[in-house]
């Protein structure tokens, strides 16, 4: 297998972690109508503080060049955020972070973020009891045991190695930038692997990181995200997975964050070269150099009404993640694995307890459970869901373990990954007319990495077209 870790031998005992509230040392400030017309010029701006608007910031600062970086949030991320609840700590559904990311290696300091392991691999629930699929490279011993168990054959399993192989061959600009693709199960059926190893671990694993159970994402994806966990480990950040965008945040020039800034449109007048920036209390903003789009794929036909057509784009991946709170003796495991649904049945897809991976996730003496299904299901209210989630999970794990959990709160992920079934361009141009530039996962790969990258991206293009490099 090639998900990724070496793992300790036991947690580490609580008094060892401090406990702090992400986002302690963001230094942001709030911009006012009065104030943008005052501050009424800078060098770039970027609207959206998610990692993309947050690696194209970083990039301007390593060129010196002044920003001013809008949210209209409270805080930095976008989609990338952690929440603290009754001293919980609840990322804004499921995340993993693959330490093999090549953009995240650059950016990110990895002994900073504390970032502690999963099982490198999974435990996958199936004819009413769990199986093991593990990576040979990691934990040999559990993979030879899990050869003849019944999520897929022996020759499955032989081919997973061969797919290792043939991603690892290539590099991750030869995978992205590849002009043939299909979908990824029919990459996995031409590939050769049997039904029941598509069903029991492909769809639900692949499918949990794609929020495409169907498995109709591009193959392009399918085998970068392979090649990286095929050389990374799968990790959390001991404060959260919203201390990689804060990271980011930390590292940028004081006051160049304005939070709670909401954009009502990016403009061009009076034959002007560069875009300004109108917000919504009525400040305007005018940039210098340019203007990088960093929000959702949704959104830019918004800002960008009466500058260029609508673009027709597929529906977005959602998801649901539920929250609950339990005692340490009511959690039945204490592996740091990923639990998935091979039954083919129920609306449960993945599951993890986050503190059996970072203790710090809960407060002490408490335990926290995560559980993540696929779609939007507007048709349950949150108590209807979570009450199916705990019947679910009590034929997985008893009813003693399971029942006394206390629901904590459920996150509904409308746009939680832009769609990228074929056909795709992972390499889009940034620049939409003088100016103004785009960036964000959609423009690139659906990944952490991708929208790093699109946001450096973004810079670069700005840089040479204004002559700067």
């Amino acid at each position: 297998m090639p998900l990724a870790i070496s793992l300790p031998t036991s947690s580490p005992p609580p008094h060892l972690f401090p406990r702090r509230r992400p986002h302690a040392n963001l230094r942001t400030r709030r911009i006012s109508a009065s104030s943008a017309q005052e501050n009424h010029q800078t060098g770039v701006i970027i609207i959206g503080a998610g990692l993309a608007g947050l690696a194209a910031a970083t990039r301007l600062t390593s060129a010196q060049i002044p920003f001013q970086l809008l949210e209209a949030s409270d805080g930095v991320g976008g989609r990338v955020r952690t929440d603290v609840v009754d001293g919980f700590f609840l990322d804004r559904g499921f995340q993993i972070f693959i330490t093999a990311y090549p953009e995240a290696k650059k950016l990110l300091d990895y002994e900073s973020l504390d970032l502690q392991r999963f099982y490198a691999g999974a435990k996958v629930f199936h004819g009413g009891e769990f199986h093991t699929v593990a990576d040979p490279l990691r934990h040999l011993l559990d993979s030879v045991a899990s050869l003849t168990n019944p999520i897929g054959s022996v020759f499955d399993k032989g081919l997973i190695a061969l797919t290792r192989a043939r991603v690892l061959v290539r590099s991750d600009e030869e995978i992205l930038t590849s002009v043939e693709e299909v979908t990824t199960i029919e990459l996995l059926r031409k590939i050769g692997f049997s039904d029941e190893i598509l069903d029991r671990f492909f769809r639900p694993f692949f499918g949990g990181i794609f929020f495409d159970r169907d498995l109709e994402t591009t193959s392009k994806l399918f085998d970068f995200v392979f090649r990286c966990l095929a050389l990374g480990e799968n990790t959390l950040p001991a404060m959260g997975i919203g201390e990689i965008p804060n990271q980011l945040a930390g590292k940028l020039p004081v006051d160049s964050i304005l939070l709670n800034t909401r954009v009502a449109s990016v403009e061009y007048q009076n034959g002007s070269g560069s875009p300004l920036v109108r917000l919504q209390d009525g400040g305007v903003l005018n940039a210098e150099l340019g203007v990088i789009l960093a929000v959702e794929q949704p959104q830019v036909d918004k800002l960008l009404n009466g500058i260029r057509e609508p673009v027709s784009i597929k529906p977005a991946r959602s998801t649901v993640c539920i929250y609950f709170a339990a005692e340490p003796d009511q959690i039945p495991v204490q592996d740091p694995v990923l639990f998935l649904n091979g039954t083919n049945s129920g609306i449960i897809n993945n599951m993890f307890f986050p503190t059996n991976v970072a203790r710090t996730y809960a407060p002490p003496g408490k335990a926290l459970v995560s559980v993540s299904l696929i779609g939007l299901f507007e048709d349950r209210s949150d108590e209807e869901l979570a009450a199916e989630v705990i019947r679910e999970l009590s034929g997985w794990f008893g009813e003693s373990s399971v029942m006394s959990w206390r629901h904590l709160r459920t996150y509904r992920i409308g746009f939680a990954q832009p769609n990228q079934c074929p056909p795709t361009d992972l390499v889009k141009d940034p620049r939409v007319g003088a100016g103004l530039y785009l960036c964000g996962d959609y423009m690139t790969s659906a990944t952490f990495d991708g929208a790093l990258v699109s946001g450096r991206r973004a810079v670069e293009a700005l840089l040479q077209e204004k002559g700067l490099v």
